[in-house]
């Protein structure tokens, strides 16, 4: 049986939720915290942008019997063998690397290097990973004095909802709300994602963060 995959997700309840949501968006527009009207510029897919170098991240890489190996970017679920939701990687090695195996499942937890088209991770290099994770800086948006316009404009309903669309819509790998914020992850931004989901929800709504992140 294929293992149960997961991402980090609140799920949004109730329809009176998604009908104060959409009233929003016909009346206020996405400066109010409503969706566009699918006639609007912004109704098209949001951006896929490829790095223009190379790219890094550390994470796991797993393999489930003949599947392709991934890249784990949303929630590892710490079972023996560990089982995630992935991005499948193109040019990996097992036999270039240190990994565990059980129940037909081979990973480990590396520090990779290589290329991002928009669309596939090409490997060009691996390592063991580094005793300590690199930290990013602190983000601003976290700071209580510059909560997002989440928490005046919206209910708690309401917020699941725009989490959940926004999760969906944008091919998020991971999502949360906090500090007025909705945020989520996907595998690589250069900002352009950020740019769309600032005109698509309207500014202080959506947080976008990039798993593989430029090199230099």
């Amino acid at each position: 049986m294929k293992p149960l995959r997961a991402s980090r997700r609140l799920l949004g309840t109730g329809l009176a939720g998604a009908l104060l949501l959409s009233a929003c968006a016909a009346q206020d527009g996405p400066a109010d915290g409503g969706t566009p009207p699918d006639d609007t510029p912004t109704a098209a897919a949001p951006p896929a942008p490829a790095a223009s170098g190379q790219v890094t991240t550390v994470d796991t890489v797993l393999q489930e019997g003949d599947g392709p190996p991934e890249l784990c970017l949303g929630m590892i679920l710490e079972s023996h063998p560990p089982q995630c939701s992935g991005l499948e990687i193109a040019g990996w090695d097992w036999d270039a690397v240190e990994a565990e195996s059980a129940l037909d499942t081979t990973w480990g937890t590396y520090q990779v290097k290589g290329s991002w088209d928009g669309a596939t991770f090409r490997v060009t290099a691996a390592t063991a990973a580094p005793a300590e994770r690199p930290t990013s800086p602190e983000d601003p948006r976290l700071d209580p004095d510059n909560a997002g316009a989440i928490g005046p404009k919206m209910s708690e309903p309401e917020a699941l909802e725009l989490q959940n669309e926004v999760h969906d819509h944008l091919g998020g790998l991971s999502g949360w709300i906090d500090n007025g914020y909705v945020w989520v992850t996907v595998a690589y931004d250069d900002g352009s994602i950020q740019r769309y989901a600032d005109d698509r929800y309207g500014a202080d709504m959506v947080v976008v963060r990039s798993v593989l992140r430029d090199i230099g």
